[in-house]
């Protein structure tokens, strides 16, 4: 047989097992994609849940639960129920990996500090630093207190509790007026009767209107039939 053929039935054989190799590995890259792909789960949302429910649950996907030692008081969630978890819901874990979870120890229970005459800015760190929650802000409006004050707090102090309502004075109201229409007045006349009612009154701009005396109020801020208080701005403009 001639070199030449020789070398070419070599060369057929080498391409022959170079296609066979390839495709075994193709099929072997997908098969065992396959398989990594048939060993994941998709982790559950086990927060909320309690602890046999949830232990349950990742049982059902070949998961194993790892509870911490440690609790944390929550407010939100019940005792004995998940907190938090680790992988957190939606990822991709394999069969036999474990799920860390926090389990809550229910609302933190304390005494009841005393808020009476704090601010609620004040009241509401104090809770925060002492574990506690605040609940329902009720308001009032009186003389009696400064503004923003707290006037009564439930429970009273030194009461166990997890959660504390507070009532906060939001000071007196004050007067309502509706903003007349001043409009072709005297500006100065009209100005004054404003100052003797507690409004800041300035007189902004002049300008030149034909057929209109001098100092005739004919712009306005705000417009008549505005809602105003006394120690608001009102800006007037009168004609020259």
């Amino acid at each position: 047989m001639p070199i030449g053929t020789r070398v070419w039935d070599f060369g057929k054989v080498l391409l022959l097992a170079g296609t066979l190799a390839a495709t075994f590995l193709v099929f072997a890259g997908l098969a065992m994609r396959v398989a990594v792909r048939a060993r994941q789960v998709t982790v559950p949302n086990l927060v909320g849940q309690p602890l046999a429910d949830a232990t349950a649950l990742a049982s059902q996907l070949d998961l194993q639960l790892r509870i911490d030692p440690v609790q944390r008081p929550d407010p939100k969630v019940p005792a004995g129920h998940v907190l938090m978890q680790e992988p957190t819901s939606g990822s991709a874990a394999r069969r036999q990996r474990s799920v860390r979870v926090i389990l809550s120890a229910g609302a933190h229970v304390a005494l009841a500090p005393s808020l009476l005459g704090e601010t609620q800015r004040s009241a509401e760190i104090r809770v925060a630093q002492d574990g506690l929650s605040i609940g329902a802000i009720t308001e009032i409006r009186s003389a009696l207190y400064p503004p923003d004050v707290v006037v009564a707090q439930d429970p009273p102090p030194s009461a166990q509790t997890a959660q504390i309502r507070l009532l906060v004075n939001r000071g007196e109201d004050r007067a309502t007026y509706v903003m007349p229409d001043l409009i072709g007045l005297n500006g100065e006349r009209a100005a004054d009767v404003m100052r003797t009612r507690g409004f800041r009154v300035s007189i902004t701009a002049q300008s030149t209107a034909s057929a209109v005396p001098p100092g005739v109020v004919v712009r306005q801020a705000p417009a008549g039939g505005y809602q105003v208080h006394p120690g608001d701005p009102i800006a007037l403009e009168v004609s020259r």
